[in-house]
């Protein structure tokens, strides 16, 4: 009996009523949000499955009357998407894989290594992101033309690589800093190098940061649009974002077909992300990581 009075009267605290409400207006809100992001993608779907005179009908259709997976083929068509697709596969991933191999370094130089001037040194760096890119746009546009890289793949990776390093630089030195210097200095009793330790005990002791981080630069530079749309000019080196442009005429866009577009071209990031969800996550909390 007295096991019943105490479970009646845990049900009936106000205190755990309350919470319980707080949990079910959070998820409330929560779902109005995720309905609210969701919406956006959902209605790009349905417009790259519609015949142009749906396109912009009222009342509005979510459903078209007839299906037009047609678009998908004349999308495709209209233009060379294996080499919109190749050309930002190739860019994406280079820079990911360059931007990860220099801001480590830099990190571990910033985190591990002391020398007189480092954190001074450490905030001139950091003081670089106070810069918007467009300011930079038109002196790094004449410095790769003067370089003759204008229209190559040099043009689409060597700027990017090195335009968001101090963000990549930071996260990561935040990581390095959470690991104990008695490790260095035990790596180096036994004769290990700076480089040594950077790659066999920092890199290995920071993989979660490592992953987030590079899928955080692979998806930026995936749907980056401004650099590559200034710095090529042929229709070869253009990346999945320019090519998307081409759709919009001087006078009329081809919504259906531009929309057909997008969702093939969105399919990586999805893939991705379902993929990847835990390093999202965790990439979100690398900048909470302690430090000294």
């Amino acid at each position: 009996m007295d096991t019943v009075n105490q479970q009646a009267t845990v049900i009936d605290n106000p205190a755990q009523r309350g919470f319980r409400w707080q949990n079910v207006v959070l998820h409330l809100i929560l779902i109005l949000g995720s309905i609210a992001m969701v919406l956006p993608f959902l209605w790009m779907l349905s417009t790259s499955l519609k015949h142009p005179s749906e396109v912009f009908t009222y009342p509005p259709t979510w459903i078209p009357e007839t299906l037009m997976w047609q678009n998908y083929d004349t999308a495709l068509n209209a233009m060379p998407f294996e080499r919109f697709y190749f050309n930002s596969l190739f860019v994406a991933s280079t820079v990911t894989v360059l931007q990860l191999l220099t801001s480590s370094l830099s990190a571990f130089a910033f985190a591990r290594l002391r020398f007189r001037g480092r954190e001074t040194l450490f905030v001139v760096f950091l003081a670089t992101l106070m810069i918007p890119f467009p300011v930079l746009l038109i002196p790094n546009f004449v410095i790769v033309r003067s370089l003759g890289w204008y229209d190559t793949y040099a043009a689409l990776i060597i700027p990017p690589t090195f335009a968001a390093s101090a963000i990549s630089t930071f996260l990561l030195r935040q990581q390095f800093r959470s690991i104990p210097l008695e490790m260095d200095d035990a790596a180096r009793i036994d004769g290990a190098t700076s480089f040594r330790i950077w790659w066999q005990i920092i890199l290995p002791m920071s993989k979660a940061a490592f992953a987030a981080l590079a899928i955080f630069i692979f998806l930026g530079n995936w749907n980056d649009f401004l650099w590559p749309l200034v710095i090529t000019n042929s229709e070869e080196m253009r990346t999945i974002p320019v090519g998307l442009s081409t759709f919009q005429g001087q006078f009329n866009v081809k919504w259906e077909l531009l929309m057909a577009a997008a969702v093939v071209a969105m399919l990586p990031v999805l893939i991705v992300y379902m993929f990847a969800q835990k390093w999202f996550i965790r990439g979100i909390t690398i900048t909470g990581m302690g430090g000294r």
